[in-house]
């Protein structure tokens, strides 16, 4: 991606009737990049956004959601799920799937819950191997 000043200097150079090989050569940049914001109404740089590409994983997301749901706390491996899936004529690879369960699973967080008690009330002692008696 080219900076802002560069783009500015594309501009400057072409209205001063250079052609855009020799723009390209006289900044050492690709023709096809200085034909392409010369052509474009923006006076940023910057790259367009790509499709969404369909992944073989999207039709099955919700039963899996369901599933691990389901099964939860018990934690199913990818390779269960995976088993499980490729029954249903899932055709990708083990590792997309799971990619795709730590994804999820990093968003699931148990809260923690703390067992407090009043003063006195309770005693707690570590009984390890490195007392300190």
């Amino acid at each position: 991606m080219i900076t802002t000043e560069e783009l500015m200097k594309i501009k400057i150079l072409y209205k001063q009737g250079y052609s855009q090989r020799a723009i390209a050569r006289e900044l050492g940049i690709s023709r096809h990049t200085v034909k392409r914001y010369l052509n474009s109404d923006s006076n940023k740089p910057g790259y367009k956004s790509r499709d969404k590409v369909a992944s073989k994983l999207d039709q099955f997301k919700g039963y899996l959601e369901k599933r691990i749901a389901s099964a939860y706390p018990i934690h199913l491996s990818a390779v269960v799920l995976f088993r499980e899936i490729t029954e249903q004529k899932y055709l990708g690879s083990l590792s997309l799937l799971r990619d795709y369960l730590r994804s999820i699973r990093q968003k699931v967080t148990e809260p923690i819950v703390r067992f407090e008690t009043q003063p006195g009330k309770q005693m707690q002692v570590d009984w390890g191997p490195n007392a300190w008696w």
